[in-house]
């Protein structure tokens, strides 16, 4: 009878309770092997290089270098190894930036066991499983409005806080120790940044954007 082909798994999680869970749970199926844990993102890129894993069970918020830059690393360093980002962080920021550095699954803490398991054995095989809550997450994000920037300098960024300060182009100049030539220089560059036609709006525009 052959034996059933096992797929190595490193934790990762910065709390000892939670590898602990993890490992009684995956040690109780012969399909699984639990060649390591770390505890922070450094440790984790290390140990692939000392383990070679077949997956990552991936904490993202971690002290230290977190999940996120832990899954990049490894993802350039050890292409072959499939990430499981299993995390309590659900908002679009976290899930977008984890699956764009290359974790093939991104699951909940709150997954039961035998989703886990489900994500392990399909990330071993290259097919991705997202928790109904991320999945949310990318739906969110992908019906909100594109977010407008503007590419403002830092020097722009300078004037247009004085502008919102009611300052006019010679109390500009004066503040920041320039000319008036380079103070009116760096207004008119804002008001074409912004597509205003005058302080007024380019103001309202940098109250409502956040800008400064």
């Amino acid at each position: 009878m052959t034996e059933k082909p096992q797929v190595r798994v490193l934790i990762v999680d910065d709390h000892q309770m939670v590898r602990r869970g993890l490992r009684i749970l995956l040690r109780g199926f012969e399909d699984m092997l639990v060649v390591g844990e770390a505890e922070n993102g450094q440790d984790a890129v290390r140990l692939c290089g000392e383990t070679a894993p077949d997956v990552v069970l991936m904490d993202i918020i971690m002290p230290g270098m977190d999940g996120i830059e832990a899954t990049r690393i490894i993802s350039e360093k050890y292409p072959q190894i499939r990430i499981v980002a299993l995390t309590s962080a659900i908002e679009m920021d976290y899930v977008a930036s984890t699956l764009r550095v290359g974790a093939t699954s991104y699951l909940i803490k709150n997954a039961s066991d035998e989703q886990i398991l489900n994500a392990i054995r399909a990330a071993s095989k290259g097919v991705r499983l997202l928790s109904p809550e991320a999945t949310q997450a990318l739906i969110d994000a992908a019906s909100r409005p594109p977010v407008v920037t503007y590419r403002l300098t830092e020097r722009e960024l300078e004037v247009l806080k004085l502008l919102v300060q009611g300052l006019s182009n010679p109390a500009i100049a004066e503040r920041l120790v320039i000319s008036k030539a380079t103070a009116k220089y760096h207004v008119g560059s804002i008001l074409a940044k912004l597509g205003v036609n005058n302080r007024s709006e380019a103001i309202a525009i940098a109250l409502k954007q956040h800008l400064v």
